[in-house]
């Protein structure tokens, strides 16, 4: 007697700080027979520490994390489970969002208000190692594909990077130092390094390009 196998489940984690919409993506991918949701995460830190602990195949992830944002989380859960595969998720189309997640490492980018026909396309192009990108998206990313125009992000360290969104956050140098366990001197120095890179002149004007690319 022939025994068929079972297909191979993309064990998938979800990550976004609404619930309901947490629910709706496990509705989505519930009623597909080759994806299993092994669990869920309300932050960026979160999503990181239970990539981490589960070492899921594919990570849903939400772009406006809290805590940590969906690209840094991105970046993070890479450097640490480079297995795994994620798929950003957001309202944002402008190609400043678009690149930085990609240079993050995400498989995907999808836009919340086509999800229904997508998300399990992407997740299952994102378990195959492809990459997948709302067409919408695609378009923004074909439209700035031949910009020589260089990236001032490329200009500043990744603990530089760690600062200017904590920063940007709202957060005090010695609130930025306990979270990165440096000195708040440190802190003061990153911050004036980063400010003369980015040739930005006042905290606003960090906050401003903070938002622009992402970063909060």
């Amino acid at each position: 007697m022939t025994t068929v196998s079972k297909p191979t489940l993309i064990r998938v984690l979800l990550a976004d700080d609404h619930r309901v919409v947490l629910q709706g993506f496990r509705l989505i991918l519930s009623r597909q027979p080759d994806v299993e949701v092994i669990g869920e995460a309300f932050s960026g830190r979160e999503a990181v520490d239970a990539t981490i602990r589960l070492q899921p195949d594919v990570v849903v992830m939400d772009i406006a994390m809290p805590d940590v944002n969906g690209v840094e989380a991105t970046r993070l859960i890479l450097r640490d489970v480079p297995r795994t595969k994620v798929v950003i998720l957001t309202m944002h189309k402008d190609s400043a969002y678009v690149r930085e997640a990609l240079r993050a490492g995400a498989k995907g980018y999808l836009l919340k208000d086509s999800i229904d026909g997508e998300l399990v396309a992407a997740v299952r192009a994102a378990a195959r190692g492809d990459a997948y990108l709302s067409p919408s998206v695609s378009a923004t990313v074909l439209e700035h594909y031949g910009e020589k125009v260089s990236d001032p992000m490329d200009l500043i360290t990744n603990r530089e990077r760690q600062v200017l969104q904590l920063l940007a956050e709202g957060k005090t140098s010695k609130e930025v130092a306990h979270d990165l366990n440096i000195s708040a001197y440190t802190v003061d120095a990153h911050r004036s390094r980063i400010m003369k890179k980015l040739e930005l002149r006042t905290g606003r004007d960090l906050v401003r390009f903070a938002m622009k690319r992402g970063l909060i």
